[in-house]
C-alpha cells in the first residue's frame, strides 16, 4: 500500500509540474517572420491569466521583431490588480500595442477600459461600446469613506493613463465616477478611440502609415498593408486556467474539493480523495479571484465543511450533518449574491451541483454510521461473541474450534465435554475464555 500511495503522489506531482511548465513557458508561434502583426484575443474577464498572456505576448513579439500586437478585446471587466499590471506592461512596451474592441456587439467595460486607454491605438468595431469603469467591492460592502478613497485612486489612475496617451481625461473620469459608457461612434468624436474598423483587414489598412511613440521615446511608423498576421494561440495551461475561472466550474471544483476532504477524513490513508480534493480546493481559490464574493458566504461554506467533518467523528444522529448542509446551502446562495458583479454561475447548474453534493454527502455519512454499528470480524474484538465447539474436554483447559481455527481455551464454568457448542467471552493473549452455549443464545 505504501508503495502504491507513494508512486501515486509522485505521478500526480509530476503531472502538475508538467502542466505548470506547459502553461507558463513563453508563447510560441509557428513560422515567425520579422515585421509580422500578431493578434491576441481577450474574450472574457480580466484576471491573472490574461496578464500573463499579454506580458508573454509582448516579450515574444519583441524577440521575434514583430511589428505590433493587436489585442482583440471583448470583456465585461475583471480584477483591478491584474489591470494595473497589464497597463504597466503596455505603457512600458517597446512593441506598439493596438486595442481592437471586436467583434460587433462586443464591449470593453470596466477593467477593459483602462487597458484600451493605455494602448497606442484604440479601434472599435461597429455596434461596440466602451466605459462603465466604476470600481466595485470584492468580498464585502465598503463604507462611504473607503468607497471614496478607492474611487479617487481609480480616477487618478485612469487620468494618468489618458494624460500619457493623449486621450480624453474628463470622459475617463466620468467613466469611473458615473459609470458612463460610450458607443464606438461617440468614442471617436470625443477622443476616446481613434477609428472604427469593420474587420481585421480594414484595421490593418487604417493602421498603415501611423506614427507611434514608444516608451523609450523611439518613434515607429507602422507598415501594415499586405503584411501577414499571426494568431497567438493559448497554451494548454492558459486554456485550463481560463476554464476554471468560470464561476460554475469554480463552484463545482469547490464542491468536489469539499467532498474529497470529507472522504479522506472518513477513510484515513486512502490518499487519492484527499489529494484530488486539495487540488480542487486550491484551483477553486484561484478562480475566486476573478469575481466578487460575499465574506458571509465564504464563512458559511467553511462552517458547513467543519460541521460535516464533526459529523464523521460524532456518535450523534446527524445534527452536525443537517447543520453543515444548511450552512453550505446558505453559503452558496450568499457567495455569488452580490449585485455588483456580472461573474455569477448559472443558478440552475449551481442548484444541480448542490443537490448532487447533498445526495453524495448524505449517502456517505449514512454508510459511515452503518459501518460503525457493524459487528467487528477481525482482531481481538472480532473473536468475542463467536460460536464454536470444543474439540477436547475443557476442565478447565482444552482445545476448541472457533472461526475456522483451533484455539487453546479455558472455561470458568463447570467442565465442558467435547463436541459441545461454546461461545467466546473474552481473549486473554492467545487463549480464549469461553462458556457453554445455552439454547436461548442459539440463533
Amino acid at each position: 500500500m505504501y508503495f502504491k500511495t507513494r508512486y501515486t503522489h509522485t505521478l500526480i506531482f509530476f503531472l502538475l509540474v508538467c502542466l505548470f511548465l506547459h502553461g507558463f513557458l513563453p508563447l510560441e508561434t509557428s513560422g515567425s517572420v520579422p515585421n509580422n502583426v500578431y493578434i491576441l484575443t481577450v474574450d472574457g474577464t480580466i484576471n491573472p491569466v490574461v496578464y500573463y498572456k499579454i506580458k508573454r505576448a509582448i516579450s515574444t513579439i519583441s524577440k521575434k521583431h514583430g511589428q505590433c500586437l493587436i489585442i482583440v478585446m471583448d470583456t465585461p471587466g475583471g480584477l483591478l490588480i491584474s489591470t494595473r499590471k497589464i497597463v504597466q506592461e503596455i505603457l512600458n512596451s517597446e512593441v506598439p500595442v493596438v486595442c481592437y474592441v471586436a467583434p460587433r456587439g462586443a464591449q470593453c467595460a470596466s477593467a477593459g477600459t483602462f487597458i484600451a486607454l493605455a494602448c497606442h491605438v484604440v479601434a472599435m468595431a461597429p455596434a461596440t461600446n466602451i466605459g462603465a469603469a466604476h470600481p466595485v467591492s470584492i468580498g464585502k460592502e465598503m463604507d462611504q469613506a473607503m468607497q471614496e478613497k478607492i474611487v479617487n485612486d481609480t480616477v487618478s489612475f485612469i487620468k494618468s493613463i489618458c494624460k500619457h496617451t493623449g486621450r480624453n481625461e474628463k470622459w475617463a473620469e466620468r467613466a469611473v465616477k458615473e459609470s458612463i459608457s460610450t458607443t464606438a461612434e461617440e468614442a471617436i468624436k470625443i477622443n476616446v478611440a481613434d477609428f472604427i474598423a469593420d474587420d481585421i483587414n480594414q484595421l490593418l489598412e487604417k493602421l498603415h502609415g501611423r506614427e507611434l511613440k514608444l516608451a523609450s521615446g523611439k518613434k515607429v511608423i507602422l507598415n501594415t498593408k499586405s503584411v501577414p498576421t499571426e494568431d497567438i494561440k493559448e497554451s494548454f495551461g492558459e486554456k485550463f486556467l481560463n476554464t476554471i475561472g468560470d464561476p460554475t466550474v469554480a463552484y463545482l471544483l469547490l464542491t468536489i474539493g469539499i467532498m474529497g476532504i470529507i472522504i479522506e477524513f472518513s477513510h484515513p490513508g486512502f490518499a487519492v480523495p484527499g489529494v484530488v480534493g486539495t487540488i480542487c480546493l486550491i484551483l477553486s481559490l484561484f478562480a475566486f479571484q476573478t469575481f466578487t464574493q460575499s465574506i458571509a458566504g465564504i464563512l458559511l461554506i467553511v462552517t458547513g465543511l467543519i460541521l460535516l467533518l464533526l459529523e464523521i467523528f460524532s456518535p450523534g444522529f446527524g445534527i452536525f450533518a443537517i447543520g453543515g448542509l444548511i450552512a453550505m446551502g446558505l453559503g452558496t446562495w450568499l457567495f455569488f449574491r452580490s449585485s455588483h458583479t456580472e461573474f455569477r454561475p448559472h443558478g440552475g447548474y449551481v442548484l444541480l451541483i448542490y443537490a448532487f453534493f447533498v445526495a453524495i454527502t448524505t449517502g456517505l455519512l449514512m454508510l459511515i454510521k452503518q459501518t460503525r454499528h457493524m459487528k467487528i470480524t477481525t482482531g481481538k474484538e472480532g473473536m468475542v461473541g463467536e460460536i464454536g465447539r470444543t474439540v477436547t474436554d475443557l476442565n478447565p483447559e482444552g482445545t476448541v474450534f472457533v472461526h475456522g481455527e483451533y484455539w487453546k481455551a479455558i472455561t470458568s464454568d463447570v467442565p465442558i465435554p467435547a463436541q459441545t457448542k461454546i461461545k467466546v467471552k473474552a481473549l486473554d493473549g492467545m487463549i480464549l475464555i469461553v462458556e457453554k452455549l445455552e439454547k436461548s443464545d442459539e440463533k
